[in-house]
């Protein structure tokens, strides 16, 4: 499996409208590209830097191709919305992992 992480710094004086945005149209979005088949939104603790906070998208996908998939035919299109509609008020790196072991209790 491969995970997809996406961390993104996000100015306090929008926060709230992106977070919601980002719940209930972005990550839907990606989810209905059906290249994932798990999506989690998480806030980083210990990373507030002043002005803004930090959130991690993680997306897993079921192997590498369905990723590149995602990667070809749906990331320029979401990625250029989310550009557009926030431009300066984030900061965003992508980070992709091999996932190991997945243990669920």
């Amino acid at each position: 499996m491969i995970l997809y992480s996406v961390t993104v710094s996000i100015d306090n004086s929008i926060a709230e409208e992106w977070i919601n945005w980002m719940k209930e149209v972005h990550v839907p979005d990606v989810m209905k590209t059906g290249c994932f088949i798990e999506s989690k939104i998480c806030r980083l603790l210990n990373a507030e830097e002043e002005g803004g906070l930090t959130y991690s998208f993680q997306y897993l996908a079921p192997d590498v191709a369905a990723f590149e998939t995602y990667q070809k035919e749906h990331s320029p299109k979401l990625q250029k919305e989310h550009s557009e509609k926030y431009a300066g008020k984030f900061a965003a790196f992508r980070t992709l992992l091999e996932v190991l072991d997945r243990t669920i209790a």
